[in-house]
């Protein structure tokens, strides 16, 4: 199977071993993966905060960019829910990019569903004897439904002890834009995220989506904290 591997700006900018490990697992999976340089921001920044002719013009040339792929996947649920859920909003004026929209989202997924649910595989060799939470992310939960796919992931790494935290299922407050509008809510709600994981004994704070990781590995890194963050792809491919 063909495979584009669609890298967020975040990963871009200051986690690039988010996409190299991302490739890494899929091409343990039997993928042929392939990276287009001509791609850009999925344009949630910017559909966020309100400037919708700026997203539909970075959107819009995402959808010329891979034809020659059966799968696009990014390590991702927020840039994921971009374009499955919002590019149909983006372009509902637009009949000949609406149907490549649907036509992209058809064949776009995160990371871990696409693990789970297209190459049906859960044990990826993984080796990790610590203990581990999960947070999950707002996008990839609310909008895209993906909650027990990277649990599965998880629990067939060998040696893990993974623990769930206390209202896993809160917003860790960045929010994208969020957490600069609001930055005295989205710092106590990271806060709070944190506190929770170190009260389940968690060693490692995981995530799917950079965002996340970053934002709450500020907080911990200020309050000195004993707790460390992991991204999923960087976590499936350790051997320890």
């Amino acid at each position: 199977m063909r495979v584009g591997l669609f890298i967020t700006c975040l990963g871009d900018q200051f986690f690039p071993q988010v996409g190299e490990q991302t490739a890494k697992l899929l091409r343990r999976v039997g993928a042929t993966v392939s990276f287009n340089s001509a791609q850009t921001c999925c344009g949630q920044p910017a559909f966020n905060t309100g400037y919708g002719e700026e997203a539909r013009a970075v959107a819009a040339r995402n959808l010329e960019l891979f034809d020659d792929v059966d799968y696009v996947v990014a390590p991702s649920g927020s840039c994921t829910s971009m374009v499955r859920v919002f590019y149909q909003e983006l372009f509902a004026d637009d009949p000949p990019r609406l149907a490549k929209a649907e036509q992209l989202g058809k064949k776009f997924y995160e990371l871990s569903e696409f693990l789970v649910n297209v190459a049906h595989v859960e044990d990826v060799g993984a080796s990790f004897p610590h203990r581990v939470t999960y947070h999950d992310a707002c996008h990839l939960l609310r909008e895209l439904g993906v909650e027990d796919e990277p649990r599965r992931l998880l629990r067939a790494v060998r040696g893990i002890e993974l623990v769930e935290m206390q209202d896993f299922k809160l917003c860790c407050g960045f929010g994208g834009t969020f957490s600069v509008k609001f930055p005295e809510v989205s710092v106590a709600m990271a806060a709070d995220k944190a506190r929770a994981a170190l009260e389940a004994g968690a060693e490692y704070l995981v995530a799917n989506d950079s965002g996340c990781l970053m934002h709450l590995a500020g907080t911990i890194h200020r309050e000195r904290l004993p707790l460390k963050t992991l991204h999923l792809a960087e976590l499936l491919t350790q051997q320890e």
